[in-house]
């Protein structure tokens, strides 16, 4: 009898283990301490790649801009797959290459939204780039491997 009640607890314990949401972390975002560390209109692309490390993905116009791509996921049992956060840093340079402007985005309801800004001139100039980063990401499917 006990021997029984032991194989049901540890049953249902594995179960419920089976449950449990799963986290995947995708991507790097220098912390804010680091950032602090980059001043608009003095540092470059040297000075920046050594004080927060090589950025995810450039920029194809001009010399390239700087962005730097974090996504987070959650699986939950035999559910499809599902993207809770991701977030964009955007640097950019102008034409000396010096830094021009440091943005952070997120995605709220499939919408880009700026989170922090700290600019000299203008905005971003790259946003069809920056569109593309934030809409594709985890948009891969088992299905486009196939064909």
């Amino acid at each position: 009898m006990r021997t029984c009640a032991t194989l049901i607890t540890l049953m249902t314990a594995l179960a419920l283990a089976g449950c449990a949401p799963t986290f995947r972390n995708h991507g790097y975002i220098p912390p804010e301490e680091e950032l602090q560390e980059i001043v608009v209109g003095r540092d470059t692309r040297a000075t920046v790649e050594e004080a927060v490390g090589p950025p995810s993905s450039s920029s194809l116009v001009g010399d390239g801009d700087f962005y730097y791509v974090r996504s987070r996921t959650r699986t939950f049992g035999m559910r499809e797959t599902k993207e809770i956060d991701r977030q964009v840093l955007a640097i950019t340079f102008d034409s000396r290459g010096v830094v021009e402007n440091i943005e952070r985005f997120g995605l709220e309801n499939g919408q880009v939204v700026p989170l922090t800004r700290r600019v000299t001139a203008s905005g971003v100039s790259d946003v069809n780039l920056l569109r593309q980063l934030m809409g594709n990401i985890g948009n891969i499917g088992a299905a486009g491997f196939g064909s």
